[in-house]
């Protein structure tokens, strides 16, 4: 699937929060790998279509995604979250870098982590060990079209985003209402965030008070009911 070119400058602009949130006003899964996965790279930013890569134990599985990869795609290595092997190194993400590959999410560990900081290309992964695979296991048959990361199940009809709030997966063909309405919550926060430096608590901008009042009349009112009725909005 054909990924907007416009998206990595569109994500540059906004957070993965942004876009959880927008996901759920849209009623699509917030599929967020698990929190341990973080960046190698402080700072590291990802936004680019799927390209699995199931590792069995030999780093030419991955030599093979990336000779089958369209610029801006991102490496997404599902070695089944192990934490006793290192799938990938400086290596891997030099080629990658140098295919035009956006970066890489390995759902399992890395190694070299001074020489991919020099690389400079998003990584993230569940940490860093010193010992690379001593083992080499059958290669199954989805081994370059589907990868897992904690329980999702991920495509090439899937989009990463991934900042220093963790890495989130929405569906390609979503991604620009996505955005859409990620760009409305930000600014929407951003107003909100103006305010309360110039002297009005959020409390106040949201009726606060009023919520206090309705809800011990009655106990059942949720906030979320109050904002609706108020016009209100909060991103939380």
């Amino acid at each position: 699937m054909t990924i907007d070119p416009r998206l990595p400058r569109r994500f540059a602009d906004l957070t993965t929060a942004h876009v959880a949130d927008a996901c759920l006003r849209a009623g699509v899964p917030v599929r967020c790998a698990p929190p341990a996965l973080r960046p190698v790279v402080a700072g590291g930013r990802l936004a680019g279509r799927v390209l699995p890569a199931r590792h069995v134990g030999s780093v030419d599985i991955f030599l093979e995604a990336i000779d089958r990869a369209e610029p801006g795609d991102v490496l997404v290595v599902d070695n089944d979250g192990r934490g006793d092997e290192a799938c990938v190194g400086d290596l891997v993400v030099l080629e990658a870098q140098a295919a035009g590959l956006a970066g890489l999410v390995v759902w399992g560990l890395h190694r070299d982590t001074i020489d991919i900081r020099a690389v400079g290309l998003p990584v993230f992964s569940l940490g860093a060990t010193p010992t690379g695979p001593q083992r080499l296991d059958p290669r199954p048959a989805a081994a370059l079209t589907s990868a897992r990361v904690g329980p999702w199940t991920l495509d090439g009809a899937d989009v990463v985003l991934a900042d220093e709030d963790g890495v989130l997966f929405v569906p390609a063909g979503r991604v620009g209402e996505l955005c859409d309405l990620a760009e409305s919550i930000r600014d929407t926060e951003r107003r909100q965030a103006d305010r309360i430096r110039a002297g009005e608590s959020l409390r106040a901008q949201v009726g606060f008070g009023a919520y206090l009042t309705g809800r011990a009349r009655n106990p059942a009112l949720t906030f979320r009911e109050h904002l609706r009725a108020v016009g209100g909005a909060i991103e939380e």
